[in-house]
């Protein structure tokens, strides 16, 4: 085979395969229309907000959570029981939106103990229906906010479901005061004596973000009917120079860290 031959089979076989992508990447691109949109010519977003936003009972949307904790876990569910009634009740852009794929938030960040998935998933949900504050709005912000310092601050879980999927019903409580999901578990299993693995920390997980969906779902609410106000008190530049919690000396104990200083 001359070089020359070959050269246009691999040119050839290469514009085939490129075309195939075109078409897989336009045919994904219509399969999430009501996600996915083109930016403007000018840098900005096509994306419009609020979304449309009807009032849910925070008593159904807790319960929905609570059991879609065991098919997704705690952001995923926090996600799932609100989108989920939004999709029956609106339609666009709820139909279209992936909850699923938000099952990673679980364990803090796919088991980092990081940032809880409950308030994480909150944080999204307020975000998307709101809009992000760059869109001109503060109020999803603030309710993130919001959330993040009544997680810390709440004797969890508030929320006690209907049917609890173990016995005896009764679960210890504790305050994390953090959002972060190893010190929120780390400390109610301290004080239950109970296992990362056992039923009542799942049942208890469950609990908790139960309670989170009810709590974003009152705040959307008031937001809704045009009373919502901030409750927030956290300021995120804190005392030390860098972005931070409230309550370093926890962990850190005598040796917090201080970034440089603006001369």
């Amino acid at each position: 085979m001359k070089m020359e031959d070959k050269d246009c089979k691999d040119v050839s076989r290469r514009s085939m395969l490129i075309g195939a992508g075109a078409i897989a990447t336009s045919a994904a691109l219509a399969h999430f229309g009501g996600v996915l949109r083109p930016a403007q010519a000018k840098g900005g977003s096509t994306e419009k907000w609020p979304w449309p936003y009807v009032k849910l009972d925070p008593v159904k949307t807790a319960e929905i959570c609570y059991e879609e904790w065991y098919r997704v876990f705690c952001g995923g569910a926090v996600i799932n029981s609100i989108f989920g009634q939004l999709r029956e009740k609106v339609g666009e852009p709820y139909t279209s939106f992936p909850s699923d794929a938000f099952t990673f938030l679980e364990g803090g960040q796919v088991g980092w103990g990081t940032i809880c998935g409950s308030p994480a998933g909150a944080n999204i949900v307020a975000n998307l229906i709101i809009g992000p504050r760059i869109a001109g709005s503060q109020d999803g912000h603030h309710i993130s906010a919001d959330i993040m310092q009544w997680y810390s601050e709440a004797n969890m879980p508030v929320y006690e479901p209907k049917k609890a999927r173990i016995e005896p019903a009764k679960i210890v409580k504790t305050i994390s005061q953090s959002p972060l999901c190893h010190i929120s578990v780390g400390k109610w299993m301290k004080e239950s004596g109970l296992s990362l693995k056992s039923a009542e920390r799942k049942d208890r997980c469950a609990r908790v973000a139960a309670s989170t969906a009810y709590r974003v779902v009152e705040l959307l609410n008031d937001w809704h009917d045009g009373k919502y106000e901030p409750t927030n008190t956290f300021k995120s530049s804190s005392e030390n120079g860098i972005t931070g919690q409230f309550n370093c000396m926890e962990c850190h104990g005598d040796d917090v860290p201080t970034a440089p200083q603006a001369s």
